[in-house]
């Protein structure tokens, strides 16, 4: 198929999914139900510049948004490095960071806060976190998630898996409808694109 152009399926969540999950990014006191949740399958270029199949799952209400970005994507063959469900990492997420994993949906709470992520609720993707860390300001000390993303903290380099105003993975997500936690004032979120519902 892969041969073909790009691909995309996607289901709601059914049981053996749901076993994959359980437990996992999707805990106990989760509080969407599975009915607001779809996966995808997906097509996507890595970094050896072959095309792979990816997985995610999403909130059921931007499932075409999604497909449309990674269709972009993939026709512009902008490299991801992998697209794995967080549950391979046991849902634990500086972990898929450190391993360049992109992906979306995880019950958390945002990385020191008692704050729901918009991962949550299926409506944060995050794209390469490793070169696209997460930077923020913690008592006076920059704080880099993932910790081994540091060396990508300069974001004046050239490197060809940075996200950057106005590439090409930016204008893809911001044409259908999300936002860029790069632009975020109060930290920044290089990897991070999220539809706020």
């Amino acid at each position: 198929m892969l041969d073909k152009g790009f691909y995309s399926c996607v289901h709601t969540i059914d049981d053996a999914i749901f076993q994959r999950i359980n437990l996992k990014s999707y805990k106990p006191n989760c509080t969407i139900p599975l009915d607001e949740l779809r996966y995808i399958y997906l097509s996507h270029y890595g970094f050896d510049g072959k095309a792979h199949m990816g997985e995610l799952i999403v909130n059921c209400g931007i499932v075409q948004q999604t497909i449309s970005v990674f269709q972009e994507l993939f026709e512009a063959k902008y490299p991801i490095e992998k697209i794995r469900l967080v549950d391979e990492y046991d849902a634990d997420d500086i972990c898929s960071m450190a391993d360049n994993n992109s992906s979306c949906f995880n019950y958390r709470t945002i990385e020191g806060t008692s704050k729901l992520s918009n991962h949550s609720q299926g409506l944060a993707i995050d794209i390469n976190p490793l070169y696209n860390p997460y930077i923020r300001m913690i008592d006076g000390t920059f704080s880099v998630l993932p910790e081994n993303g540091i060396p990508y903290v300069d974001r004046s380099g050239n490197c060809p898996y940075f996200i950057h105003k106005n590439d090409i993975c930016y204008n893809a997500f911001i044409k259908h409808g999300f936002s860029w936690g790069g632009e975020w004032k109060s930290a920044k979120d290089y990897q991070h694109f999220e539809i706020v519902r």
